[in-house]
């Protein structure tokens, strides 16, 4: 855990090849960290690219195409700090793409990050919450949170933040990292690292990543 851990506050994630294939994903999560399960106590969520889907999912909006780049629950007050993901099938050529948000924080400058205001799309909890796209959390440094589709500009300096984030999103180049092998997991720092499917080929609609999410890490 102390080389995951120093990998992770240098780069922001971590492969890990065909990792502690004698456990399954929910023993994995607790090895690596504190697991949240942010939805009826589903500690585990399996996914499978699908072309139609319910309309408020990405899988609704974009089926088996590119997802655009993300951070996971962007529209919670704190969003989970990481994101394990773990491969059950896959494949080399479906690769999860990942960008660093300290190299987007830097391009758009943050200031602009830090004033920007941003609304969820929908309420949670009955609440409209207003959220900064970057705010300092205790020593940890900053959190980031992106997702075009589910966080709205809701100010002046958050609809210069949106196109700025944007336009910097269409011309990075991202790092690709394919999970093609069972039991490949890839943790991630969700309050730093935006990430995105890539677009899902002819005969790999089979492919199933599980995901957990984590408080902290052990």
């Amino acid at each position: 855990m102390s080389k995951i851990k120093n990998e992770i506050a240098a780069r922001g994630y971590i492969f890990l090849s065909g990792f502690r294939p004698d456990e399954n994903t929910a023993e994995v999560a607790n090895t690596l960290g504190i697991p949240l399960a942010p939805w009826d106590d589903r500690l585990i969520q399996t996914l499978i690219p699908r072309a139609e889907a319910t309309p408020n999912t990405y899988s609704g909006i974009y089926g088996l195409g590119q997802f655009p780049f993300h951070t996971d629950l962007a529209h919670w007050r704190v969003p989970p700090r990481y994101l394990v993901l773990r491969c059950v099938i896959g494949y080399s050529d479906v690769p999860t793409l990942l960008v660093d948000g300290q190299a987007l924080i830097r391009a758009v400058s943050l200031e602009v990050m830090a004033r920007a205001i941003f609304k969820p799309r929908r309420p949670r909890d009955g609440v409209l919450q207003l959220l900064r796209l970057c705010e300092p959390i205790d020593d940890d440094g900053w959190l980031l949170r992106w997702d075009e589709v589910f966080l709205n500009p809701a100010s002046k300096i958050g609809d210069v933040a949106n196109l700025k984030v944007r336009e910097w999103l269409t011309e990075c180049e991202p790092l690709s990292i394919s999970l093609a092998n069972p039991n490949d997991t890839l943790l991630i720092d969700n309050w730093r690292i935006l990430h995105a499917r890539s677009p899902i080929p002819d005969g790999r609609g089979d492919r199933a990543i599980e995901r957990v999410y984590l408080r902290g890490l052990n």
